[in-house]
């Protein structure tokens, strides 16, 4: 009884797997006639009892039943595809494709990998839904940034593997396996906000762009933004707005990092990035709120990412202040690294992140490591507010300097308050 209990049960299972994916397959199409399609929704749900059957039947006998049973299904359905193509002149296939994973899944849900197989049905369903916006991302795509994309994943994929996973210098830091997985992780976080803005446009407004231009580069964000509110001063206010939310996400994108290498720094990190964090986001409202909404005639320029000299430039800076990190500590201690934070922070915040927090998994103390990261927060917020007070001037100016001194202020107090 149990044993029937437990078959009907991978039965059922099985069919809703089916119906899971004819369900997304019937919407696609739910503008043709009535029979005119392969597969609707009933069809998908029994495949999937089809291939739960077969599998059932084919257990303790050989497993050529089962394979058998597929080939006989494939030309089924190419057939099926063929008849149709032959009418409609339709050549996708996906539909198709979808039947035999339909098949494979309901016999998955016979064997021991059902949770598996309950997965892969997600999955494949989510893939077949997000076909309006896969193809709107691709003709946004830019050829250039297609073969970045494609380059960085050759250098990945194949350089390493084989790059030496352990450190090769004197001070026993620097580690060629590990500053390449960081450029391409550092440089797959960026490359989600430049996509994000690309599919969004310049029509869905300038805070949406900060919020992701933030995980790109708040710098260049700044810059950006900093030029636009010189030429448009009535806007300056929403730019300052702008500015704000795109420097505020780097403090989320530093924690991000710096959790990603060492998790325990999470919960020290939290309270003065978090503080910062809050303030900033906060402050955007505030400037918003009252502000000019108009439209904005420029849009961020931002570069890609993924371009290989971007990213071969950041894994040497990244492997010169994972060196430093390890040289000034020895010869100033502590007080070297902050000074090395702050200069850091001048320029990028992502790879003195990850140096400091590579060495906490060694021998440096988590306290200090926080303290470091925050203070290369608080250097690089005031670097951008000069950037901004010397390029746009005016009201932009000045509401991102008062926002900014503020949570330099904010990092501060919570530094102050963890020492």
């Amino acid at each position: 009884m149990n044993e029937y209990l437990s078959e009907f049960r991978e039965l059922l299972i099985a069919l809703a797997l089916g119906l899971l994916i004819g369900l997304e397959r019937g919407w696609a199409e739910r503008g043709g006639e009535e029979g005119a399609r392969v597969a609707g929704i009933r069809t998908f749900g029994l495949i999937s009892l089809l291939g739960a059957l077969w599998q059932l039947l084919s257990r303790g006998s050989s497993p050529w039943l089962i394979a058998s049973a597929f080939v006989a299904f494939s030309l089924l359905v190419a057939v099926s595809s063929y008849l149709e193509i032959k009418q409609k002149g339709d050549y996708s296939i996906t539909t198709p494709v979808a039947a035999l994973i339909a098949f494979v899944l309901g016999a998955m849900a016979m064997s021991p990998h059902v949770k598996l197989a309950v997965a892969a049905a997600v999955i494949a369903t989510i893939l077949l839904g997000l076909k309006p916006v896969l193809h709107g991302a691709l003709r946004k795509l830019e050829p250039s940034e297609l073969w970045a994309v494609l380059k960085l994943l050759l250098i990945s994929c194949v350089l390493l593997p084989i790059l030496p996973d352990r450190t090769i210098d004197p001070w026993a830091s620097f580690n060629p396996y590990e500053v390449w997985w960081m450029v391409v992780a550092i440089s797959g976080i960026s490359f989600i906000g430049y996509f994000a803005i690309k599919i969004a446009g310049p029509s869905r407004g300038i805070l949406m762009t900060g919020l992701f231009a933030g995980l790109v580069s708040s710098t260049a964000a700044t810059l950006s933004l900093s030029r636009i509110g010189k030429s448009q001063a009535d806007l300056q206010r929403l730019l300052a707005a702008g500015v704000t939310i795109a420097s505020t996400t780097m403090f989320l994108r530093m924690l991000l990092v710096a959790g990603f290498i060492q998790p325990a720094l999470i919960a020290l990190l939290l309270r003065p990035l978090g503080l910062m964090t809050l303030g900033g986001y906060a402050a955007a409202w505030w400037l918003v709120r009252n502000g000019n909404r108009g439209g904005v005639n420029h849009s961020v320029q931002l570069k890609n990412p993924f371009e290989f000299g971007m990213a071969l430039r950041f894994g040497a800076l990244l492997a010169v202040i994972v060196l430093l990190t390890r040289v000034l500590r020895d010869a100033y201690g502590n007080a070297g690294l902050l000074l090395l934070a702050g200069i850091s922070g001048i320029g990028d915040v992502d790879a003195i992140t990850i140096a400091l927090a590579r060495m906490t998994r060694v021998d440096l103390s988590m306290h200090v490591a926080v303290i470091a990261i925050v203070f290369a927060a608080m250097v690089n917020t005031l670097v951008k507010a000069g950037l901004v007070i010397a390029i746009a001037g005016g009201a932009m100016a000045r509401h991102v300097a008062l926002v900014f001194l503020l949570l330099i202020a904010m990092g501060a107090a919570s530094l102050w308050m963890i020492s």
